[in-house]
């Protein structure tokens, strides 16, 4: 979501506030705006749109100052405006916010019968506005924040800068992430590690409810009760050459070759396939004593874990409940007690999924993390953390993120298979020796893009693409649906195979597109097939995406073939969720769509 940085330094910091919200476009954001100190006033710019056009401003009317701060605004209160955008201000404060104030409605009528005049529609300004009474009353900076932040309800990160106060600057965090950096004679703030490394590499982190004050000197912490604490201050490996594109056109098209190594990176922290053995990081329950296991997970996070539920089923021979986690915490928890529950996210930050891990530990579950974030809430509340390798993803559209995360979800099935005696050892180094063979075919998937590309222009003027698959490849229809809809705003939906006889084949005709996902497993594929007659007996232009016996057995009845290499079914679905998603990364950019930061989306959505 929105995006913070903030300098309390000893030189000028308007162009390098810029650079640190370059760092975090990645969020995703629709307005920018930099606020600076400097001789007892503040200076403040602010732009609709991209950062560039709060750049031109900048150039055109630079900004004096040695201590400031920087946002880029997601919009969730008030549209996409320069008046709603962040810094807010008064003569006496500037403050930015990322998150949402959920009693924002209550405090602005408090302030508006106290003569208070708004100037926009966000929530963030009542904040402002409540500091900026306190100030007006005679409360010191610390204290104006601090009788403030008790009134507050929901989840904020806050960076706030005083006309009088040239080199403070105070951090606060409720929910929302929040990270300080410590650099040589200047401190700086972050909505996370990656948006502080330009700056430093020497970073501690907020802890909910902790409030921060930030001087060229250092940070004094203090906890949601005011009392000074300690907050670790940690080497963090990220640097700005690891965030850079590395010479392709976009980042999500660096971030799909990365998977092979991202992929292989996963596994290696956990499989030993000389041995066939699985080592784990230590769980809250003993696995085989498990016997169900609840997924819960948002977007993309979501269909991993619908294609876990498949792995977890057939080796460890236990009922599966995959939620929502935005539906997740407002019906019982159901599962029972003693359940292993996984909530999975690539941020650790996803509110809807940290809410439903919240509701999951009342209940008395074992709460397992998987995670890409490292030091990330979910990580630090969860019973356990499984992390998964992808690296530094920038793309909006998750793409190694989320096959990492089905590689880490493969391992944990096969250890709980192994763990209930549901798996032999021998079966479980067959199982790793499919999942060890995943990067190779990937990279043969990658040398095949060239026909990916005449596929994707084929699709361009379409309105409306279907996606379909059996078993473990049902969730890589929804999630290819997903993709393409993201990036190119093609309306696309994805079913089972089978259920498209129970409605949606009276959406064929020949204008339709049905990309269908089947590879030649022994059980489905002729399923699958029957299920692809149909379509073609209507009309329907059949992309198929199979191996060599899968696009033989369908001869003549496609539109198109991508051929994928030959795989194990139970690793099928590391490989066939790159061809997704490279058509729909092909899709967009023949469209002209803005690949990486497609509209009205964010990557890290840190509110309900």
């Amino acid at each position: 979501m929105c995006g913070i940085v903030g300098i309390a330094g000893i030189r000028p910091v308007a162009d390098r506030l810029l650079e640190g919200l370059k760092k975090l476009e990645y969020r995703g954001y629709d307005s920018s705006g930099i606020a600076t100190i400097d001789g007892g006033k503040i200076h403040r710019l602010r732009a609709e749109g991209k950062l560039v056009n709060l750049a031109g401003l900048l150039a055109k009317s630079p900004l004096p100052g040695h201590t400031g701060i920087g946002h880029t605004r997601w919009a969730t209160h008030g549209l996409p405006t320069e008046t709603n955008a962040h810094p807010h201000a008064t003569p006496r404060v500037a403050l930015i916010h990322n998150g949402i104030v959920e009693n924002f409605r209550e405090l602005k009528e408090e302030l508006l019968k106290g003569g208070v005049a708004f100037t926009s529609q966000t929530d963030t300004e009542v904040v402002l506005h409540l500091i900026d009474q306190e100030l007006l009353k005679g409360s010191t900076p610390e204290k104006a924040v601090s009788s403030v932040l008790r009134r507050l309800e929901g989840a904020f990160a806050l960076g706030i800068v005083f006309a009088a106060q040239q080199g403070m600057l105070i951090a606060a965090r409720k929910g929302s992430p929040l990270a300080v950096g410590y650099g040589e004679g200047e401190m700086y703030m972050g909505s996370d590690a990656m948006a502080l490394s330009t700056y430093t590499q020497k970073v501690a982190y907020l802890e909910d409810g902790d409030w921060a004050v930030l001087t060229p000197n250092g940070a004094v912490f203090h906890d949601a009760q005011d009392k000074q604490v300690t907050r670790p201050v940690k080497v963090n490996a990220l640097t700005g050459a690891a965030v850079g594109k590395g010479g392709f056109p976009h980042y999500m098209l660096k971030e799909i070759y990365e998977q092979p190594t991202a992929i292989g990176q996963t596994m290696n922290m956990f499989c030993n396939f000389a041995t066939g053995e699985i080592a784990l990081p230590p769980l809250p329950c003993d696995l085989a004593q498990v016997g169900s296991v609840a997924i819960v997970a948002c977007g993309t996070s979501y269909y991993a874990g619908l294609v876990a539920r498949y792995w977890f089923e057939s080796l460890a021979h236990v009922p599966v409940q995959v939620d929502i986690a935005s539906d997740y915490r407002y019906r019982p928890v159901t599962a029972p007690k003693g359940s292993l529950a996984l909530f999975i996210s690539q941020s650790g930050e996803t509110a809807d999924t940290l809410a439903a891990m919240r509701a999951a530990k009342e209940a008395g579950l074992s709460c397992v993390a998987i995670v890409n974030a490292p030091e990330s809430t979910m990580e630090h509340e969860a019973h356990a953390t499984v992390h998964t390798y992808a690296g530094p993803e920038i793309s909006v559209a998750s793409t190694k993120g989320f096959t990492t995360q089905l590689a880490a979800l493969a391992c944990l099935a096969i250890a709980h298979g192994a763990a209930r005696g549901k798996v032999t050892p021998e079966e479980r180094a067959r199982l790793l020796h499919a999942l060890a063979e995943a990067p190779s075919r990937i990279v043969e998937v990658l040398h095949n893009e060239e026909r990916i590309v005449k596929i994707a222009a084929s699709l361009v003027h379409a309105h409306d693409i279907l996606f379909m698959g059996r078993g473990g490849s049902y969730p890589l229809a929804l999630e290819g649906a997903l993709k393409l809809k993201e990036l190119s705003y093609i309306h696309a939906e994805g079913y089972p195979a089978g259920e498209f006889k129970h409605g949606p084949l009276a959406l064929v005709d020949d204008k339709m597109p049905v990309v269908v996902i089947a590879p030649s497993d022994p059980v489905l594929f002729a399923k699958t097939a029957s299920n692809t007659e149909e379509v073609v007996a209507r009309g329907g232009k059949i992309i198929l995406i199979s191996d060599a016996a899968g696009c033989a057995a369908l001869k003549g009845s496609t539109f198109a073939t991508i051929e994928m290499p030959g795989i194990d079914t139970f690793a099928a679905p590391l490989l066939y969720a790159l061809p997704m998603q490279l058509l729909a990364y092909h899709v967009a950019v023949l469209k002209g769509t803005d690949v990486d930061q497609p509209r009205n989306l964010a990557k890290s959505v840190t509110v309900e």
